[in-house]
C-alpha cells in the first residue's frame, strides 16, 4: 500500500521497522516500495551499463546504469521516438500540408504545448513563450528590460553564474556603451563560505540598488546546486526599481517555482535538463503579464505577429502582446516533440515531484555523512532542503579523475567540474533510493580503488 512521501518515517524508524541498519540496502528497497512516483520511472529510457562508454567492472552489464545525471541531460520519455516519427511520417506523406494539419500542426505545434510548461514553471500560458536556446532567449529578454541610464545601469550578478550568463550580460553592457568592470556587479559569498547567504543577496540590492537596472540571478546555482530564494530577492529588487530576471536552467522541473505569484519580471530557461527534451531542446522565456503591453521586443520577426494575420503578408507588423510577440522563427517541430513527451508525464504536480525530491536528496546526504569509506568526500550544497535542488555537489580531498573514471567503470553517470567536485543529481521522475544506495557503494569502492597502495 503506497504512502504519502510527506508521512515516510525516517531511516532510523525505517530501520528499526526492518531490523536493519539505517544503510542497509533494505531501506532503500522499502522507501522504493512506498514510493507513489515510482511507475514514473517506467516512462524513460535508462541506459544499460553495457551501452555506456567505460568498460564496466559490473558482472550484469545489463542492468541499468547509476543514471544522476538530469542536471546536465535528463533520460529520453519513451514517447518520444514516437512522436519524432509520426512527424517525420507527416512529412513523408503530406508535404507541406504537415504546417496546418494533423495532431501538432507544424505552424502552432509550440502553442499546444506552452500551458504544459507554464504549469512547471508557476506561469500563465500567456506569460511563456517556448522558442530558440537559452542565450539567445537571455540575450533578447536583455535588450528589452535592461535599460542602462547614466545613473541606473548595473547589471547585479552572482559571480560564479553559469559562463555564457557572464558572456550575455557583458555584451548587452558593451552594446549600450557601458563598461562591464563598471556596469556588472559581481556578488560573492563570504570569505571560507561556499554559498551566498540570502541576507547578504538582499543587503547588497539594498545598498546599491539605485545603481542597479537589472537584478539577473540563477534560480539554482549551477555549480553548487543553491536554490535561492526567487520570491525574496524580486521583491528585494522590485522595492529598489530594478527589474528582475531568472536564468531558470537547473531550476525548471527541479524546484517548485511560482513565477507569475512571485511578480518576476522575466525569465529564461533550457528544457534538456530536468525537462528531458534532449541535447539542444527547445528553450522557454517567461515575461510577467503586467509587462505585456508595456515592454516591447527589441528585434522583430515573423512569428512575433498575430497568428491570425501572419499569412497575409502586408508587411505591417501586428505585434503579439508580451512573450510571444519576442517569437522570431516558426520552432523546430522536431524539437517540439520531444519536449512534448517529458511535458506530458509533468502532468504531475511539481510539489509531489518536489516532496519526493526532498526525500530523495536527504536520503543521499545521509548516506554520504555515515559512510566510512567516504572520509575524502565533503558536501558544498547548503543543507538545508529549502535552499537546495535534488543536487548535491561533492566536493573531494583527493584527486578527483582517478575516483571520477572508477566510478564510471561502475556504471554511475554523474557530472565532475573541475578541480574538485563531482555533481550529483537524483531526479524524483525516474531515480530510486535504490539508485542513491548503489551509487553511495559505487563511491566507496571508486575511492578505495583509486588511492595509492603504499609500495605506489
Amino acid at each position: 500500500m503506497s504512502m504519502q512521501f510527506s508521512s515516510l518515517p525516517a531511516e532510523g524508524c525505517v530501520a528499526a521497522t526492518l531490523g536493519c541498519a539505517p544503510t542497509s540496502r533494505d531501506v532503500a528497497a522499502y522507501l522504493d516500495q512506498h514510493d507513489e512516483l515510482r511507475h514514473m520511472r517506467d516512462e524513460f529510457l535508462v541506459p544499460k551499463i553495457s551501452d555506456l562508454p567505460p568498460s564496466a567492472t559490473s558482472p550484469d552489464g545489463t542492468e541499468e546504469c547509476i543514471y544522476l545525471v538530469g542536471n546536465s541531460l535528463g533520460l529520453q520519455p519513451k514517447k518520444t521516438r514516437q512522436y519524432v516519427g509520426e512527424e517525420l511520417d507527416k512529412w513523408a506523406q503530406t508535404g507541406v500540408h504537415g504546417h496546418t494539419e494533423g495532431s501538432r500542426p507544424w505552424a502552432w505545434a509550440e502553442n499546444n504545448i506552452e500551458e504544459l510548461m507554464a504549469n512547471v514553471v508557476g506561469a500563465k500560458a500567456e506569460e511563456v513563450a517556448l522558442m530558440n536556446g537559452l542565450t539567445v532567449n537571455l540575450h533578447l529578454l536583455l535588450l528589452s528590460f535592461y535599460r542602462p541610464t547614466a545613473t541606473r545601469h548595473k547589471i547585479l550578478l552572482e559571480d560564479k553564474a553559469f559562463p555564457s550568463d557572464h558572456y550575455a550580460v557583458e555584451s548587452q553592457v558593451r552594446l549600450r556603451g557601458f563598461d562591464p568592470q563598471q556596469s556588472v556587479l559581481l556578488m560573492t559569498p563570504r570569505p571560507g563560505e561556499e554559498t551566498l547567504r540570502t541576507q547578504d543577496i538582499l543587503d547588497l540590492i539594498e545598498r546599491e540598488g539605485d545603481s542597479v537596472a537589472v537584478v539577473m540571478f540563477s534560480g539554482v546555482q549551477y555549480y553548487t546546486g543553491q536554490l535561492f530564494d526567487m520570491a525574496a530577492i524580486t521583491e528585494a529588487g522590485h522595492r529598489k526599481g530594478c527589474f528582475v530576471g531568472f536564468d531558470l536552467a537547473h531550476a525548471a522541473g527541479n524546484a517548485e517555482l511560482k513565477l507569475h505569484d512571485w511578480g518576476v519580471d522575466f525569465a529564461c530557461w533550457c528544457s534538456y535538463k530536468y525537462l528531458n527534451s534532449g541535447a539542444g531542446g527547445i528553450a522557454g522565456a517567461f515575461i510577467h503579464q503586467k509587462h505585456q503591453h508595456t515592454v516591447r521586443p527589441a528585434l522583430l520577426g515573423w512569428w512575433g505577429h498575430d497568428l491570425k494575420t501572419r499569412f497575409k503578408m502586408n508587411n505591417v507588423m501586428e505585434l503579439q502582446p508580451g512573450v510571444s510577440g519576442f517569437r522570431l522563427s516558426n520552432q523546430p517541430i522536431l524539437l517540439v516533440c520531444p519536449l512534448q513527451a517529458s511535458l506530458e508525464v509533468l502532468k504531475t504536480s511539481m510539489r509531489a515531484l518536489r516532496r519526493k525530491s526532498i526525500l530523495l536528496t536527504g536520503y543521499l546526504e545521509f548516506l554520504l555523512q555515515r559512510d566510512a569509506a567516504c572520509p575524502d568526500v565533503s558536501i558544498i550544497t547548503p543543507s538545508d532542503p529549502q535552499q537546495r535542488g535534488c543536487q548535491l555537489s561533492l566536493r573531494f580531498s583527493v584527486p578527483i579523475r582517478p575516483v571520477f573514471q572508477e566510478l564510471e567503470r561502475r556504471g554511475v553517470a554523474c557530472d565532475m567540474r573541475e578541480p574538485s567536485v563531482l555533481r550529483v543529481a537524483p531526479v524524483p521522475l525516474y531515480n530510486s533510493f535504490s539508485d542513491v544506495h548503489r551509487f553511495v557503494e559505487a563511491l566507496g569502492a571508486a575511492l578505495a580503488s583509486s588511492r595509492p597502495t603504499a609500495h605506489d
